[in-house]
């Protein structure tokens, strides 16, 4: 079977899918996301072993810290997996929703109902746990999914796939409710991109790399999933505990993440500079600064290229530049970053009202980590990603974002004059 061949029938079998999971009522949805997750518990023996064989294919081929990292799986992870399922099954039913319903001067009553996009299909690269954070996220707004996950965490994928197809056949539903693309090639995937006529919306979550390919060759609409350059802002007027708690969290809790800090900006009137910098340099983190921040600390900091202000580390790496004004650190923001997460650190509440109104990003933090911009920590129960475009959804996309609205009138014999 050639690709365009396979391609067709996978995205006829998901499309004729659709029809069914459009209809799940709130309690077979439930159901069946339950039982997802138990049997996520029950199969974690095989999902580990098949992890295991792409760790040792990841390490063979000298992959990068940050995307082992990502890929890896252990118990307390398929836990993690499987309670995320359990927060999206017990969530309320966005389909059918009616919103902003009106009573207009002819009669009619004119509202939007909450419906399914369609097909949904996501590209994505190494962490498995996207497999199941999306099956569920689509079964949940009533979507049929075509996943394409990276090669290097294929026989996870499958593994975890398998578990999501037994439940589906267990309930007598159709299997193709959820998709994966086994086949790695990736010139399948450009087939797969020009299918607007089954797909409705494609989603890719990844580097650059993917993100540009996805982005050039889709004919079909895209929300991108893309990089996280992040920035946190220290104010001149910011606590000292703050600064050094959130920042070390938003660079060392997890670094090869998207929400993780990537630039760090300080007010030059800042008291504590050498502190803060001090405690990064004591949780390992990599000090790449500007001129002025060379002569805080000389002997431990690198001098900053200016590549480095631009850079998703994924790493214990942090670029930093000292600004003369909050003006300035929102401009550095705008030229830079990626519209992903920002955070300022202040004691000043009209400086963190400014910040909130003219930082033009998908989530815009005052006094907190960005490590927070999370479908989970937000009460999505998972996400599909974290959108950076402004159209349709944008920051961390769970259920909801996965819907659309369709105008509604319900009249009684009303006629327009």
């Amino acid at each position: 079977m050639n690709h365009q061949e396979y391609v067709d029938n996978i995205c006829k079998k998901t499309k004729k899918a659709s029809i069914q999971a459009a209809k799940l009522s709130i309690n077979d949805k439930k159901k069946l996301l339950n039982l997802i997750a138990e049997n996520l518990i029950l199969k974690s023996k095989l999902i580990l072993e098949a992890n295991a064989k792409d760790l040792t294919n990841a390490k063979a081929n000298e992959l990068a810290d940050a995307m082992i990292d990502r890929l890896t799986l252990n118990e307390q992870r398929i836990k993690a997996m499987a309670d995320s399922i359990k927060e999206i099954a017990e969530q309320d039913d966005p389909i059918g929703r009616i919103e902003n319903i009106k009573v207009r001067p002819s009669g009619i009553r004119v509202g939007q109902m909450r419906v399914p996009i369609g097909v949904v299909a996501v590209v994505y690269e190494s962490r498995p746990n996207v497999t199941t954070d999306i099956a569920a996220l689509c079964i949940k707004s009533g979507n049929a999914a075509i996943l394409r996950g990276g090669k290097e965490a294929i026989n996870s994928n499958i593994a975890l796939y398998e578990v999501i197809v037994d439940v589906l056949k267990s309930l007598d539903y159709d299997q193709n409710i959820i998709t994966l693309i086994t086949e790695i090639d990736r010139e399948l995937l450009k087939v797969l991109l020009k299918r607007n006529d089954l797909i409705d919306i494609v989603i890719p979550r990844g580097g650059p790399g993917l993100i540009k390919t996805v982005t050039e060759e889709s004919s079909i609409p895209v929300i991108k999933h893309d990089k996280g350059l992040c920035t946190i802002f220290i104010d001149e007027s910011a606590n000292l505990k703050n600064a050094c708690d959130i920042t070390v969290n938003a660079k060392v809790q997890r670094p090869g993440v998207c929400n993780a800090v990537e630039t760090l900006l300080i007010h030059c009137n800042f008291p504590h500079k050498k502190e803060l910098l001090s405690k990064l340099i004591e949780e390992k983190v990599e000090i790449r600064g500007c001129p002025r921040t060379l002569e805080i600390i000389p002997d431990k900091i690198k001098p900053a290229e200016a590549e480095d202000f631009d850079a998703e580390f994924l790493d214990l790496i942090l670029a930093v530049k000292i600004v003369d004004s909050l003006d300035e650190a929102i401009e550095h923001i705008r030229i830079h970053g990626s519209g992903h997460s920002e955070a300022i650190i202040t004691s000043s509440y009209e400086n963190s009202e400014r910040f909130l109104k003219e930082t033009d990003s998908a989530a815009v933090f005052v006094n907190a980590s960005i490590r927070f911009h999370d479908g989970g920590e937000f009460g999505l129960g998972a996400e599909v990603g974290i959108s950076t475009e402004k159209l349709h959804a944008r920051g961390a996309m769970g259920a909801e974002g996965l819907t659309t609205l369709k105008y509604v009138v319900y009249g009684n014999g009303e006629i327009r004059g």
